[in-house]
């Protein structure tokens, strides 16, 4: 027998669904349970043909767990090897490889010098940077957020150059990004599990956490169906490149245009009391669908993860076919949330 498990903190909706509807499914050859760890030796095996990962990025003695397990055999969702070196900034211009419109974003060092850093460790960097330059090319008002990171912490709306400033200070050793504000008319945010299945929601970031799925589509007719098939193709472009099975990515639309905010969330938000009932049934279906296939698919003795076709370029040192493979999409299923 196969076991599936998942690995979790304080969230209990959709752990439990999780599981219950994995084992309303199978039940036999394939059980699914909470993650269990009583000890963690080098090589051990984990005992999980699967491990859905809702976690590590908060608990770094889970995160090396999970990449012991991986080397072991077990299919970890998300790849936890590419979850620690992937960041936000990277996501950005990995975007404007696959042809994926992003905000104009700059990189900005650290307020504070790195801890066992002098002066003297950034010799290779000008000081002061190219600050008009920057500013002509992001625009003001603009966003402020570490280039790495999650949960709308340390996110910061800047006026003008004196509020960057005032602003950078409270940033302490975060390396931050200056983004460019992107007024939209429209917004979404879409799952995507097992880099198939694609449900796009609208959404309204500027209300409260718990009424932000309480939306609907602006756009109408042919401009509305034209616009979801290029958000689909996008949302499948960046996790085909990313490799990412659980994901969600988030798109403001401006002048009909989708330009992706935030496609860099692993372990995206899947509670019932903030996604709503719909939401919610559709994720646990997909995600338990996408466990079932990857343990059946889970070979003892050789690597189960995912990877993206960025690594799969860079090991063939041809970017070209990043871009051509995160094009060529394969068939996928889409659900479009219209409320």
């Amino acid at each position: 027998m196969k076991k599936i498990g998942i690995l979790f903190g304080k969230e209990n909706t959709f752990p439990w669904a999780f599981i219950e509807r994995v084992n309303q499914k199978e039940g036999k050859d394939i059980i699914a349970e909470p993650v269990s760890i009583d000890k963690v030796t080098q090589g051990g095996d984990s005992g999980y043909a699967v491990i859905i990962d809702r976690i590590s990025q908060d608990v770094p003695f889970y995160r090396a767990f999970l990449k012991n397990a991986a080397l072991c055999g077990t299919a970890v969702v998300n790849n936890p090897f590419w979850w620690s070196a992937d960041e936000k900034f990277f996501n950005n211009c990995l975007a404007l490889q696959v042809g994926v419109p992003v905000p104009n974003t700059a990189l900005i060092p650290s307020f504070e010098l790195p801890t066992d850093t002098s002066g003297e460790s950034f010799r290779n960097l000008k000081m002061p940077l190219d600050w008009n330059a920057i500013f002509d090319y992001i625009k003001f008002p603009a966003y402020m957020k570490p280039h790495a990171g999650g949960g709308w912490k340390s996110v910061y709306r800047v006026d003008d150059a004196e509020d960057l400033w005032k602003k950078h200070a409270e940033t302490e050793q975060l390396v931050m990004m200056l983004q460019e504000e992107i007024v939209f008319d429209d917004y979404f945010r879409c799952y995507c599990i097992g880099q198939k299945d694609v449900r796009i929601m609208p959404y309204e970031p500027r209300n409260p956490h718990h009424l932000r799925y309480d939306s609907q589509i602006k756009a109408q007719g042919p401009a509305a169906k034209k616009l979801l098939e290029t958000i689909h193709d996008y949302v499948m472009r960046l996790n085909l490149a990313l490799g990412y099975d659980f994901n969600t990515v988030e798109f403001a639309v401006r002048d009909g245009i989708p330009i992706a905010i935030d496609f860099c969330n692993p372990a995206p938000d899947a509670d019932v009391n903030s996604v709503g009932q719909e939401n919610f049934d559709w994720v646990v279906e997909a995600a338990a669908n996408m466990a079932i296939e990857r343990a059946k698919a889970a070979k003892p003795g050789q690597t189960n993860l995912t990877w993206g076709t960025f690594v799969g370029a860079g090991v063939n040192d041809n970017m070209a076919a990043l871009t051509g493979v995160a094009a060529k999409k394969p068939a996928a299923k889409k659900t479009t949330k219209t409320k």
